[in-house]
């Protein structure tokens, strides 16, 4: 059986993450200037404001289970108790979501004023004709 669409996009958007480690890890033609880091941690402040988002909707099934009276746990295990350890989870990673999308603005507009000193690198000759 295949994953539901919205897992399929989770796993997609984890999958590009994955790829930009790996195309980001070395410094090269493309990649080597302060304003690609300006332009990369746009990116990344977009996508951690969207993480709240995600997270709250991905416990939407659980719940919903719970709420009709139908979860069950692994053990036969309490529901009710299971279901306050995911709030309460779920209230620290929205907590710590918000924390990171700070951060992440906060590099972002640290490194917006940044550039490259080009004094003195022949191809940036100042005045030059």
């Amino acid at each position: 059986m295949s994953a539901p669409e919205p897992v399929r996009c989770l796993s997609k958007a984890a999958e590009q993450v994955r790829e930009f480690n790996h195309a980001s890890a070395r410094s090269g033609a493309g990649w080597e200037f302060p304003a690609d880091s300006c332009r990369a941690l746009g990116n990344l402040a977009d996508l951690a404001r969207k993480l709240p988002q995600a997270i709250e909707q991905a416990v939407r099934p659980a719940m919903r289970t719970y709420e009709h009276g139908r979860l069950a746990i692994d053990g036969g295990r309490d529901a009710d108790e299971a279901v306050r350890r995911l709030q309460t989870a779920l209230a620290n990673a929205l907590t710590n979501a918000d924390a990171l999308t700070a951060a992440v603005d906060r590099m972002h507009a640290a490194v917006s004023s940044m550039g490259v000193d080009t004094r003195g690198l022949p191809d940036f000759e100042d005045g030059a004709e």
